[in-house]
C-alpha cells in the first residue's frame, strides 16, 4: 500500500513540475526596432548603417567608421552598456588607426590643464580627482581616459563652463558679463528650428526647477553644444590627428547638435555613433545617426532639474 502512495504521490509532483516547467518557459516577445523603408525588424545587440538599413559585425562597422577625421560616439550617461561600447570602439580604433586623440564632454574647457598634467605623470590619480572634482559619476569614464594615457593620446576638454551654462539657463544670454562670455563659443546659433523643436520637447518631459523660460533653456542648450562644436574646430585645425568626441546622445541625435555646428567650422569627414536602448518597440529615422547600436535599457536615476 505504502508503495501505491508513493507511486501516486511522485506522479503529483511530476505533474505539477510539467505544469511549472511550461508556466517558467514561456516568454514575452522580444523588443524589436524597424527602420522607415527597411524590411525586417532589428534587436538588442545588433550594430545598424542607418542609410542601408544593414546589420554589421563589428569587424565591418569599425573598417567603415575608420577612415573618419570626426568620430563621435554618444551615450545614455548612467547605462554602463553604453561605456563598455565605447571602450570597445576606442580600444579597436587604437589598434587600427593610431595616433589619435579623444575629446569629452564629461570635463570643461577650463580644467584641460589637469588633464594634460595627469597625462605626463604630474599628477596621480587621486589628486587629479580632487582637481577635476567631478565625484562618482568619473567611474563610468575611467577606462577611456587610462586607455588613452596608456596609448599617449591625448584627452580633451570640451564642455563649456557649467556655472556659466546655469546662468544662461536661468537669466539668458544677455545675462553674461564679458569675462563669461568669453568662456564660451563666439557664435551661437539659435536659428535651427528642428533643433529648437527636439530641445522643447525635452524640455516639456522633464522636471525644470527654476527654470521657467524655455527661451533661456534653450539658449543653455545651444552654449552647450556651439561651446563643444568650437572646441573641436579649434583643435581639428591645430592638429591632423584623428578625433574620437564622447558626449551624450542628445547632443549628436540627427547632428543637429555638435556634429553639424562643428562641420560649419571645419570641413572634415564626420561619422556619428549612437548606442540606443531599446525598453520597447520603435522606429528608428534614418537621420537619427549614421550607426546605432542596440542595447538593453537600463534603470535611470531620478532626473534632477538643472540649478
Amino acid at each position: 500500500m505504502w508503495i501505491q502512495k508513493l507511486i501516486l504521490a511522485l506522479s503529483v509532483l511530476m505533474v505539477l513540475f510539467a505544469l511549472t516547467g511550461c508556466a517558467g518557459t514561456k516568454k514575452s516577445s522580444p523588443i524589436m526596432a524597424t527602420i522607415p523603408g527597411v524590411s525586417g525588424h532589428f534587436k538588442i545587440g545588433q550594430i545598424l548603417e542607418l542609410k542601408t538599413g544593414t546589420v554589421l559585425s563589428f569587424d565591418q562597422f569599425i573598417d567603415q567608421i575608420s577612415s573618419k577625421d570626426l568620430i563621435f560616439i554618444g551615450e545614455v550617461h548612467d547605462n554602463p552598456e553604453h561605456h563598455l561600447i565605447q571602450v570597445q570602439i576606442l580600444q579597436a580604433l587604437l589598434a587600427c588607426c593610431g595616433p589619435l586623440s579623444i575629446a569629452m564632454e564629461f570635463f570643461e574647457k577650463p580644467q584641460q590643464s589637469t588633464l594634460d598634467r595627469y597625462r605626463r605623470g604630474e599628477l596621480d590619480e587621486s589628486e587629479f580627482l580632487r582637481e577635476v572634482d567631478w565625484g562618482s559619476d568619473y567611474h563610468f569614464y575611467r577606462p577611456l581616459i587610462r586607455m588613452a594615457n596608456q596609448h599617449g593620446a591625448e584627452v580633451r576638454a570640451i564642455n563649456a563652463p557649467r556655472e556659466v551654462v546655469r546662468k544662461v539657463a536661468r537669466q539668458g544670454l544677455a545675462s553674461l558679463d564679458e569675462p563669461e562670455r568669453n568662456k564660451i563659443a563666439k557664435k551661437i546659433d539659435l536659428s535651427n528650428e528642428a533643433h529648437r523643436n527636439y530641445v522643447r520637447e525635452a524640455y516639456e518631459r522633464h522636471p525644470r526647477g527654476d527654470l521657467k523660460k524655455f527661451d533661456y533653456f534653450y539658449e543653455a542648450q545651444c552654449v552647450w553644444e556651439d561651446t563643444m562644436a568650437e572646441n573641436l574646430a579649434e583643435y581639428l585645425e591645430e592638429n591632423e590627428t584623428k578625433l574620437i568626441a564622447f558626449t551624450g546622445n542628445g547632443h549628436i541625435i540627427n547632428q543637429f547638435g555638435i556634429p553639424d555646428r562643428t562641420i560649419e567650422r571645419i570641413p572634415v569627414s564626420m561619422v556619428t555613433i549612437m548606442p540606443l536602448p531599446l525598453s520597447e518597440q520603435v522606429t528608428i529615422k534614418k537621420e537619427t545617426a549614421h550607426y546605432v547600436w542596440l542595447t538593453a535599457d537600463y534603470p535611470s536615476r531620478a532626473r534632477r532639474p538643472l540649478k
